[in-house]
């Protein structure tokens, strides 16, 4: 991903990882046990055991300071659909180049968190990624349709950080 700084991408973290046993900021080290992504587990194995045939990376970005948001650096009416084969199996990966954590929601779909669990990985439908944080999971695109993806911080998807995602 070649991204650019400018209005709507004012940084681009150099330094990502997954940090699923991070509770996030103020959470850690308070006196009180935090559940964290690397906690979580399904009782039962996944119905679909297959590989992801391709991968999609998608980089969080805005400008805190314009209230500028997207993906890739593009807001909604920028960007093309994301387009999904009906029965395919794809891996989705968010890097979050922002200083705010977002919570991704994807209509329509489940998704399931590669947080080291193997069989057992969680099904999610937001999956929330802090800053400068890399995440990903799978997505069985089983249903199809025009699917809204989206952060859920509602001034983050009504000014640009949203895309339609089509299984067909």
């Amino acid at each position: 991903m070649n991204l650019h700084i400018g209005p709507e991408e004012v940084e681009v973290s150099k330094h990502v990882m997954a940090r699923y046993n991070d509770p996030g900021d103020g959470l850690n080290g308070n006196g009180r046990r935090v559940l964290t992504y690397a906690d979580l587990r399904t009782r039962y194995r996944g119905v679909d055991g297959r590989p992801p045939s391709r991968e999609v990376e998608l980089h969080l970005t805005g400008n805190m300071e314009r209230y500028i948001w997207g993906f890739n650096g593009k807001k909604f009416s920028e960007a093309k659909p994301i387009e999904l084969k009906l029965g395919e199996r794809v891996r989705i990966v968010l890097i979050n180049d922002t200083m705010m954590d977002h919570p991704i929601h994807l209509h329509g779909l489940w998704s399931e968190l590669e947080n080291g669990h193997g069989e057992f990985n969680p099904y999610k439908h937001t999956v929330i990624v802090k800053p400068s944080e890399r995440v990903s999971y799978l997505v069985s695109a089983d249903t199809p349709g025009r699917w809204a993806f989206h952060c859920h911080l509602m001034y983050h998807m009504e000014s640009g950080m949203f895309r339609t995602v089509v299984v067909s």
